[in-house]
């Protein structure tokens, strides 16, 4: 919905209705993550993807439906085993879809919600599913927050459960005992800011790589002490484009635990004070190109400036995985499958070679979401615990 919202709010202020649908559940090899989102103009416009294309037909069609109604809906889809033509996902897995109409008071949200991105807080949008509370939205963030689920009593539940996930970039619902006959369910979506690829070095390889960080979805800069090579002009697809020492850059820098650092270049100089601050740091990955000799030199010289085996140990040099890359785009590849698979916490084997699920659990997969929507005549549900203050 993040991406959605610039032109969902374009579409909701020039008066138009619209609809917007969400993965909210995802089991098994499903072809999408939870939070991805499909909107439906009402002149029939689509944008987005809910299922790479599995259940994309019958989505739509429940989105017109909703515009037509204004009623939300949540279903479920499933491998469909007894009709190869029924609507399901033929990957095999399993995903609930969320599907409601864009109203006033949801985009007023979004566009809080947007604010507070563009100005690098994390923040958190809830929207009630179902419930007693009606359909109502709420963006959280650190010191405020707007909108209002449409009850006091889960107004402070849902507050209090979205700020201790603020900066988690996931989705998961919820459910709320509020004493009612019907529970409440509600869905968080986080949006943090974006991980950071700090690179190092101006070269072919560090224009490569910035390109294919930009492209996973990272906030990239690039930093270089020598003004001459160090232009926005030669790394395009680069955030910012800094001309400085770097580790003098990195020490004055923001970074957290998942932030990525690529020293490109290959003299002492320069890699040597730069991954001495950059293993000091919790960082989600530290990487340096170069060869064989170039790495046992370059270790060599990181103990030698104190830099202790335990964090040495955290060095992905050289970075990348075994492709046979050669050029600074097939090195840039190569990079990044190995940052896929230690983010996923992957072992970044052939498919091919491995049994069990393709993709990694994500955050609601781990910690479980509260209920599934209904799905065929026999559906499973599960719900928590959680109460509702009263006042």
């Amino acid at each position: 919905m993040r991406d959605l919202a610039p032109r969902l709010l374009e579409w909701q202020a020039a008066g138009a209705r619209c609809a917007l649908a969400s993965v909210v559940a995802v089991r098994g090899s499903a072809p999408v993550r939870t939070g991805a989102a499909l909107c439906v103009h009402e002149d029939g416009t689509a944008l987005g993807s809910v299922s790479g294309g599995c259940v994309e037909g019958t989505v739509y069609d429940l989105a017109r439906e909703v515009l037509d109604s204004g009623e939300p809906r949540c279903v479920s889809f499933g491998y469909a085993d007894d009709d190869a033509f029924a609507v399901g996902l033929m990957c095999g897995g399993e995903i609930d879809v969320f599907v409601q109409a864009l109203d006033d008071g949801t985009a007023r949200v979004l566009a809080a919600a947007q604010l507070a991105a563009a100005a690098g807080r994390p923040v958190v949008v809830a929207r009630v599913m179902a419930g007693p509370a009606g359909g109502g939205s709420v963006a959280v963030w650190k010191d405020g927050h707007l909108g209002s689920t449409g009850s006091a009593g889960l107004d402070l539940a849902v507050l209090a459960d979205a700020r201790r996930t603020l900066g988690r970039d996931d989705t998961v619902v919820r459910t709320y005992d509020t004493g009612a006959a019907d529970p409440a369910r509600v869905l968080f979506e986080g949006w943090a800011p974006p991980p950071r690829l700090l690179v190092f070095g101006a070269n072919a390889h560090a224009a490569a790589v910035s390109r294919i960080g930009a492209f996973l979805g990272y906030h990239v800069t690039v930093c270089d002490a020598r003004a001459t090579f160090t232009t926005p002009e030669r790394f395009p697809h680069a955030h910012e484009v800094v001309v400085d020492w770097p580790h003098r850059y990195l020490a004055r820098t923001r970074t957290d635990h998942r932030t990525v650092v690529c020293v490109m270049t290959h003299d002492p100089k320069f890699d040597v004070p730069a991954l001495t601050e950059a293993l000091g740091r919790p960082l989600a990955y530290v990487g340096a190109l170069g060869s064989r000799r170039v790495q046992a030199r370059r270790r060599a010289d990181l103990a030698e400036a104190g830099v202790p085996p335990e964090a040495l140990a955290r060095l992905h040099a050289p970075l990348g995985l075994d492709l046979g890359a050669s050029t600074p785009e097939e090195t840039a590849v190569s990079f990044a499958a190995e940052l896929v698979a230690v983010r996923s916490g992957r072992t970044a084997r052939p498919l091919t070679l491995l049994d069990g699920p393709i993709r990694p659990a994500t955050a609601a997969d781990r910690h479980g979401t509260d209920d599934r929507c209904a799905a065929g005549t026999d559906p499973v549900h599960r719900r928590s615990t959680t109460a509702v203050p009263s006042h």
